[in-house]
């Protein structure tokens, strides 16, 4: 029987630099991400589910909004979410169209528009400390807080922001429509940038949430739901490394569970970076995944099949 795979794919697989923000150059670099998917699906026959970040893309929204405050509305976080789940999962299933068309095989990839529960007694909600949207002035952000109840900060001298909650992710709301579409063959992109972050009331009603999910977190939440064989996360680097960056680095090709708690006890990764993607890895494997690997775009198939990528198993 074919196996299932959750692939988080990240930021750089949809901007690569700040020279090339604009949405053709995203697509452009969602389009080699998903030359490299479509292969390892062609090749390997794998059930997939992609999922992936956004943070860049909410940033140009909120930004928009700013500027077009004299005359618009603003666009709540939620809504901000399932606008980049929408277009950014346009784009994935565009570039796949095209790259089964160009490989010879029949495949469909459809986006679920999805919705993550969070628990509004999380922590995170007393304590917002993710910074979203641009920089402003302290006028700016004092009329912000008064006007539309944002919790804003001063950033290390470089003007204010507004921060949001990053609560941990509970149940992935659209779980039954996205298992139904796996087992119909779908490739489905899925809780894209975390997913909308929802909280249920006193009458069990949904709704909106300020917040953002951690997409590898709610990544890890989703392979685990759907069983899945494999947790991919793919990340700028081929493979994880100790002491990244200096001189006496050092590549992990296979690690245990047990070993990547040590070496996140040393400090070898980073928050906001490898730390997360490490901590997804854990909880995947913990609740029952076989295996999970770590890599870049290009090595996606070769990973696969073992040959490359920082692999981590129970």
């Amino acid at each position: 029987m074919a196996k299932t795979a959750v692939i988080a794919i990240g930021g750089n697989s949809l901007i690569t630099d700040k020279e090339h923000q604009s949405v053709p150059d995203q697509y452009q670099a969602c389009a080699e991400t998903c030359d490299h998917i479509a292969s390892m699906i062609q090749r390997t026959g794998v059930h997939l589910v992609i999922t992936h970040g956004n943070g860049p893309q909410v940033g140009f929204i909120l930004r928009r909004a700013e500027l077009a405050a004299k005359e618009l509305h603003m666009v709540p976080l939620d809504s901000c979410v399932a606008d980049t789940q929408g277009a950014l999962g346009y784009h994935i299933q565009r570039a796949l169209y095209n790259e089964f068309q160009r490989l010879g095989f029949t495949k469909t990839a459809v986006t679920v528009v999805t919705q993550v529960l969070v628990d509004k007694d999380d922590p995170a909600f007393k304590k917002p400390n993710k910074p979203i949207g641009s920089f402003m002035s302290q006028s700016q952000a004092e009329e912000h807080r008064a006007k539309d109840k944002w919790d804003v900060v001063e950033d290390a001298g470089r003007g204010w922001r507004r921060v949001v909650a990053s609560p941990i992710p509970k149940e992935i709301m659209e779980l039954e429509a996205i298992k139904d579409l796996l087992a119909k063959d779908f490739v489905v992109v899925a809780v894209g940038g975390g997913g909308i972050a929802v909280v249920r009331d006193e009458k069990d009603q949904l709704a909106g949430a300020a917040a953002v999910i951690d997409k590898d977190l709610a990544s890890s939440l989703l392979a685990r739901q759907l069983g899945a064989d494999y947790l991919i996360i793919s990340t700028a680097v081929e493979k994880v490394y100790l002491n990244f960056g200096k001189p006496d680095q050092k590549a992990l090709d296979r690690i245990t569970v047990a070993e990547a708690k040590t070496h996140m006890a040393e400090g070898h990764f980073k928050p906001g970076s490898m730390l997360p993607k490490i901590q997804a890895v854990i909880d995947f494997l913990e609740g029952g995944g076989k295996e999970a690997i770590i890599t870049n775009p290009e090595h996606l198939e070769l990973a696969l099949a073992g040959k490359t990528g920082t692999h981590i198993v129970p």
